[in-house]
């Protein structure tokens, strides 16, 4: 998946509203030299230094100023607010950091703090999703959904409304299930990364899901993860897909239309309706209860094989694929149908590739699926009559005459016995011409 460049682009939009909210909910310490009403006492000279700090305009400054305040007074009565402003001015500057640095230091001291657990999450997650090595990037990643799962966990912040609270992990939450969705599924664990990006979506209004922006991305995310799943989940990838090519800019609403018509294709067989699952997708936010009633899947492979034999006057004339495709989908009785028509004959095939190569025996890729993989799939194996003087590379092409013996279903195998190399016929020679002279 392409995961780097997409959310670096799509997510720009929400990274400095989500710090500019958590800045203007930080609460700020009643202070004073005395401590009726609630109030922390300070001698002059630390109330000084806070004040000189609390008053600095430039994010710089503050930063500075606090900086130097806590390590003047380093058992300050307010030193997890102190850390607070230090944390929001650095990420101001911004110094990121120094950001990470003063909210480690902020956990120490706090550890509920939801202010720096976001701060945590979002910078070690863009990190992560900018690194090249793929160890670093999963590193990352780890420490983000780390942080982010305690986040989740994290107490009210004391002297906060229950409104606020809520206010506050509408902004937070959405960013941790985000990290925790990424996080699981880099290491492959789709159905950790389905449940947290679930519950991203579901944790934001849900015109946030209709703009681009973080959410916008991981529901296409989400829809990869139904793809990469095993098995598949073709339905839910080609409804997540669409929903979020309604809304994505271009280059974004090709790429993602490009995944939801494949996973529709492949549940349904067809691309028809792929367009009203599109219309269906973009008013809702999940699939309704009676998606799979209005859209039905593709034939099975059995039934697919069994219509091809009753459609079929006479089965050996299928082309080879279509064989193979029967011997290895097909019901056991069907597939033997198929076989005993061939058992027994003798042919020449052409083109075949080789995959592995030994003086009594070739394995290769005959059919258009097998030669088509990569690297190429054996699909045939030929056993030679008199062991080969001149063994073929991997990956020649050879022509090779050889006898129907046997199959098996999973993996398909068809064994050829009797086999030999049919060496390419030579030209013949031209006729030479004799120049004959007359001497008189």
């Amino acid at each position: 998946m392409k995961k780097v460049v997409l959310a670096s682009l799509l997510a720009a939009a929400g990274a400095a509203s989500l710090t500019q909210a958590c800045y203007s909910q930080a609460a700020t310490p009643n202070l004073g030299t005395q401590q009726p009403g609630g109030q922390i006492t300070m001698s002059a000279d630390e109330y000084a230094a806070y004040n000189n700090a609390i008053t600095q305009t430039a994010p710089a400054a503050k930063a500075a100023a606090f900086d130097a305040y806590l390590k003047a007074y380093p058992k300050s009565s307010v030193k997890s607010d102190a850390l607070q402003q230090e944390m929001f001015a650095y990420s101001q500057v911004p110094d990121t950091q120094k950001t990470l640095d003063t909210a480690d230091a902020l956990l120490a001291v706090d550890p509920s703090n939801f202010y720096a657990y976001v701060f945590e999450v979002s910078l070690r997650g863009a990190a992560a999703a900018s690194a090249t090595d793929p160890a670093a990037k999963q590193a990352g990643l780890d420490s983000a959904a780390d942080f982010a799962t305690k986040g989740l966990a994290a107490a009210k912040p004391k002297d906060m409304s229950d409104a606020d609270y809520t206010k506050l992990k509408g902004q937070g939450y959405p960013v941790f299930y985000s990290a925790i969705g990424a996080d699981l599924l880099n290491k492959k664990d789709q159905a950790g990364a389905i449940k947290a990006f679930t519950s991203e979506l579901g944790s934001v209004p849900v015109a946030q899901t209709e703009a681009p922006g973080p959410q916008l991305m991981d529901t296409y995310y989400l829809a990869s993860a139904y793809y990469t799943q095993t098995p598949p989940d073709y339905l839910n990838c080609a409804y997540f897909a669409a929903r979020a090519a309604n809304y994505a800019p271009e280059p974004f609403k090709t790429t993602f239309t490009k995944l939801g018509t494949y996973c529709y294709t492949k549940y349904h067989g067809k691309p028809d309706g792929f367009d009203a699952l599109t219309a269906l997708a973009k008013d809702n936010l999940t699939p309704p209860a009676t998606l799979t009633t209005t859209v039905t899947p593709a034939p099975k492979p059995a039934d697919i094989v069994a219509n091809l034999i009753a459609t079929t006057p006479d089965l050996s004339v299928l082309a080879i694929s279509d064989k193979e495709y029967v011997l290895q989908n097909g019901k056991p009785e069907d597939a033997d149908k198929v076989f005993n028509t061939i058992k027994g004959k003798t042919v020449d095939i052409p083109g075949a590739i080789v995959v592995a190569a030994t003086a009594d025996q070739l394995q290769v890729a005959i059919s258009d699926d097998a030669q088509q993989a990569q690297p190429p799939v054996a699909d045939f194996t030929f056993n030679m009559t008199t062991p080969l003087t001149k063994i073929p590379a991997v990956g020649d092409k050879v022509t090779l005459d050889g006898t129907y013996a046997s199959y098996t279903q999973t993996p398909l195998m068809i064994t050829m016995s009797d086999a030999s190399i049919v060496e390419p016929k030579k030209a013949p020679a031209k006729p030479v011409h004799h120049t004959t002279t007359t001497h008189h």
